[in-house]
């Protein structure tokens, strides 16, 4: 049995999502793999950063950027728990990013809503995986707030 699956990546990006839950933080969770290996992990630190580009994507493709020592990175996947914004969306064009799988839409921010061409054109995306999961988390954390 191959324990590298999408599901088992995407499950490593639920799991930086429960962590951004815990410290208060917009559950998103992200991380990037390269041949078979997760070479950076990370979640939405934009309150404890006082930063609002401190998305778990953008912190994610800093932390493979520097993991690789290369800018581009045309042979690596993002697993996301939710539809990249669109200034994620071009941090990864910009990274030229070779795979984007995302649990969630985000039919308010996501940045399908702009145009699907905001990626790289050589881009692979897929979506849906764990939606329901990521999804939930997310509407628990915005009840949490309101209550």
């Amino acid at each position: 049995m191959e324990i590298y699956t999408d599901e088992y990546y995407m499950n490593e990006a639920l799991k930086q999502a429960a962590y951004a839950y815990e410290e208060g933080e917009i559950p998103i969770g992200a991380v990037v793999v390269c041949n078979n290996r997760i070479i950076a992990k990370a979640y939405n630190q934009t309150e404890k950063l006082t930063d609002v580009t401190a998305h778990a994507e953008m912190l994610a493709i800093t932390a493979a950027s520097d993991a690789l020592g290369a800018k581009y990175l045309p042979e690596c996947t993002l697993y996301v728990t939710l539809e990249p914004c669109a200034m994620c969306a071009g941090a990864l064009f910009w990274a030229q990013i070779g795979g984007l799988y995302f649990a969630a839409s985000d039919p308010k921010r996501g940045f399908l809503r702009a145009s699907p061409s905001l990626l790289h054109p050589k881009t692979k995306v897929q979506r849906g995986l764990y939606a329901d999961k990521s999804t939930e988390l997310i509407q628990q954390f915005f009840n949490k707030l309101r209550n």
